[in-house]
């Protein structure tokens, strides 16, 4: 296996077994092996004969070869004792206190074997309408949204897979506008993604700039009117604003719904990308297409045998799944083998346009997208066949779409474009059909050393074609992409683009040409840059729309920042009575863009660069670095990190300098002679707590305060040389020429298109349907 490092690193940490202490009892190989033997047992329930270890060794070939592999659930749990291996479920929300607790059960139960959870919150009454049976009144579905986002919170998966939920509501129920802010704080309802279920007679009233009608759930009659524009706008403000609420188009998951006869579908997967009846789940797994190319002469090509055969298996593959499953519940259990729906997707897209020089947003990426998925659909659906011929029709086939279409299929559904996340970290590819998130990035932002981490093909092209080196590598991680950097050739500056070179256009476009053929529907986000206009996101949901879509997710840079760490940003006027569990104290996340200024400070060990950042809630971090003398540079680099561990949790700057102001150090206090004329500070903790206070001086006097306003004041103070009574930086013969200079280069640029970073390791996240990655470690967090 061509397992990367990374790939080894996630599949230890969240995959291989551990034994009652944590210790990993299980090697990769052996991980392959069990999940290809017990998913293989399978074929013993249709033919007793049937060949398991012959089976077992193609699936594992096929995981192996990093050709397919299945929803992370599976990899975990198949073959051990818990072995719950679906991803996705949908659980129904019923209009009844016994109901919604069942429901919150339920959930638990789910997201304890590594399930995610969709709730329609459509069916409750609304806030306020009368409770017969008692007389009071209903508090309404955020109320008990944020029943469920507490008890998911509470559920912690065996510390593999977070619990993740979908909570949609219908735009015509009476609570739709609290629904649509009830995220507007990022305190609340973490453990979410929410959609807005959108009619088409609701984006109709859109177009035309009419009203429509609100629905009393529990009577089915109109009691109130809304305008749809101001609806729909008012979506779009709370989108740009933090990404959220989505937007599923819920007539066109009905339109396409195979088992009309069992229901309506109501809700889907966290991601987005699975409608599902209540009490589905579905099996996912995705085919990696860098594993579908061959060469051919000088360049490379599709291998469409290879893919079909691999499509055929992995069609196999998911389809015994649903029989060897241990369900969490007997509801899901028996209505997921009523349906059988399986999910057959992709990964690696990006890459493998790259590795066929075609850019993404291009109309020759498009026109290879449709046609790639088309095959994948066809192909995947005569598999579907030839297993009817051999196990039967999925049992809820009478009544179906395909029964008056006169096919027979083992599977209701086949095909999902669904976030692979985690699993694409093992297969060393990209995600989903999403573009490359990078192709060149710093893996620690606060490294002084700039460990870079390179997109393998990027590196191998840059190098064959000669303009391979250590600046341009640096620069492309620097500024998150090739597109702007001259000396990269154009051709490749075109075809290595990144999710943020690539439009909301061309975004849209691949979207819809997937959904074309896809059975369920395509987890994708919609990048929009910082910059990005209401009108923007606005436009990208009626082009969804337009052209075919059953659901958009935008993310616009830098508009979730902190939510990483479920804390978000309180109002400063809110702090002061924020209640505060004193035993569970979270630093925010570090801001992306931060200014400050950096210090060189003489201590006995030689010199001291002191950097100290601030943004519009303080100051929020410090680093130091010695000079070429030594000294103790562990030690210091500790200070530095517990001083901004503590500045981000909310200790106050005055206290922290206090501590340190006045700590001595022995190689600094016997420094003599000419050398102690030098050194007018204590230790290193001292300069630190110096240094603290100059920036505090500062931020206290101006509201928005500068670098270069602080190194001008500086400079109006200087005399020949500076007074030993500098207000500025209370120290002697201190050369302003290089503060300032050093002032200049202490404005921290990193990150300026507003990133989130991963609280595990530090690392980018990556956006994706709704949720996030780090395909540094593994981490993921939807809500």
């Amino acid at each position: 296996m061509q397992l990367s490092e990374n790939a080894l690193k996630v599949l230890e940490k969240r995959y291989l077994a551990k034994d009652e202490t944590g210790k990993t009892i299980e090697t990769v190989d052996q991980m392959f092996w069990r999940v290809a033997i017990h998913i293989s047992k399978a074929d013993h329930i249709y033919k007793p004969d049937a060949d398991i270890q012959g089976l077992a060794e193609q699936f594992y070939q096929m995981m192996t070869n990093l050709e397919f592999l299945p929803n992370s659930p599976t990899l975990m749990n198949a073959g051990r004792e818990l072995g719950q291996l679906s991803a996705c479920f949908v659980l129904p929300v019923e209009d009844t206190m016994e109901g919604i607790f069942d429901a919150i059960k339920n959930a638990a139960i789910i997201h304890k074997s590594g399930g995610g959870t969709g709730f329609s919150f459509s069916r409750l009454r609304a806030k306020g309408a009368t409770v017969a049976s008692t007389g009071g009144v209903a508090s309404g579905p955020i109320s008990f949204m944020r029943v469920f986002n507490a008890a998911t919170e509470a559920v912690k998966q065996g510390g593999t897979r977070r619990g993740a939920n979908m909570g949609i509501l219908r735009v015509d129920h009476p609570d739709i506008l609290d629904f649509i802010k009830c995220k507007e704080n990022n305190e609340e309802v973490t453990n979410f993604n929410i959609s807005v279920a959108i009619t088409e007679a609701f984006m109709d009233a859109v177009e035309t700039d009419e009203t429509y009608p609100l629905i009393d759930p529990k009577t089915g009659v109109p009691i109130g009117v809304l305008k749809a524009r101001e609806v729909f706008e008012q979506i779009v403000h709370m989108a740009w604003t933090n990404g959220e609420p989505g937007i599923i188009f819920i007539d066109r998951l009905n339109r396409d719904n195979p088992t009309p006869q069992l229901g309506s579908i109501e809700s889907t997967n966290p991601c987005g990308e699975q409608p599902l009846l209540p009490y589905e789940s579905c099996n996912l797994g995705s085919i990696n297409l860098m594993r579908m190319l061959k060469q051919e002469g000088s360049k490379r090509v599709i291998d469409y045998p290879k893919l079909e055969e691999t499509v055929h298996l992995a069609v196999h593959f998911l389809d015994n799944v649903i029989d060897i499953n241990c369900y969490p519940l007997k509801e899901i259990e028996e209505m997921t083998k009523s349906t059988r729906k399986i999910g057959l997707g992709v990964m690696g897209f990006a890459d493998m346009l790259i590795a066929l020089g075609i850019p993404y947003n291009s109309e020759e990426g498009v026109k290879m997208g449709e046609e790639l998925m088309a095959f994948i659909n066809t192909k995947s659906k005569e598999a579907s066949m030839r297993l009817a011929e051999e196990r039967g029709v999925f049992p809820s086939y009478p009544g179906s779409i395909y029964e008056k279409q006169g096919v027979r299929l083992r599977n209701a559904t086949t095909t999902t474009i669904a976030p692979t996340g985690t699993i694409s970290i093992i297969a060393g590819t990209s995600s989903g059909i999403e573009p490359l998130f990078a192709l060149s990035y710093f893996r620690n932002v606060m490294d002084n050393d700039k460990l870079v981490e390179t997109h393998p093909i990027f590196e191998d092209i840059a190098r064959t074609e000669g303009f391979y080196n250590k600046e341009i590598v640096e620069k492309v991680a620097s500024q998150g992409s090739a597109a702007e950097i001259m000396e990269i050739p154009e051709k490749y500056r075109n075809i290595f683009v990144t999710a943020h070179d690539v439009s909301p256009y061309w975004h849209i476009r691949m979207q819809a040409a997937f959904q074309n053929h896809v059975d369920n529907a395509v987890s994708k986000t919609i990048n929009f840059p910082h910059h990005a206009s209401k009108e923007d996101v606005h436009q990208a949901y009626r082009l969804a729309h337009q052209w075919g879509c059953k659901g958009i997710t935008i993310y616009r840079d830098g508009s979730r920042e902190g939510q990483v760490l479920n804390i978000g940003t309180i109002k400063k006027e809110e702090a002061a009575a924020a209640p505060v569990n004193k035993l569970d104290i979270v630093p925010r996340p570090r801001p992306d863009i931060t200014t400050g200024l950096t210090e060189k400070v003489r201590i006995g060990c030689g010199n001291l660069y002191i950097t100290a950042n601030y943004d519009d809630e303080g100051i929020c971090e410090v680093f130091t670095n010695l000079g070429r003398a030594g000294g103790c540079p562990s030690q210091s680099e500790a200070t530095s990190r517990l001083i901004s561990i503590a500045l981000r949790s909310g200790i106050r700057a005055e206290s922290i300098i206090e501590q340190l102001k006045g700590i001595r150090c022995h190689s600094t206090l016997r420094q003599k002679g000419k050398d102690q004329k030098n050194i007018k500070v204590l230790s290193c903790p001292d300069a630190i707590g110096r240094t603290l206070e100059k920036v505090l001086n500062m931020c206290v006097k101006s509201d928005e305060p500068n670098v270069l306003d602080i190194a001008l004041a500086m400079e109006e103070e200087k005399s020949d040389g500076c007074s030993s009574n500098c207000s500025l930086c209370s120290m002697s013969e201190f050369c302003h020429n290089e503060y300032r200079e050093e002032l200049t280069l202490g404005l921290d640029s990193t990150d300026k298109k507003g990133d989130t970073h991963c609280p595990d390791c530090g690392m980018k996240v990556e956006h994706e349907g709704g949720c996030m990655i780090c395909r540094s470690c593994g981490f993921s967090k939807c809500g």
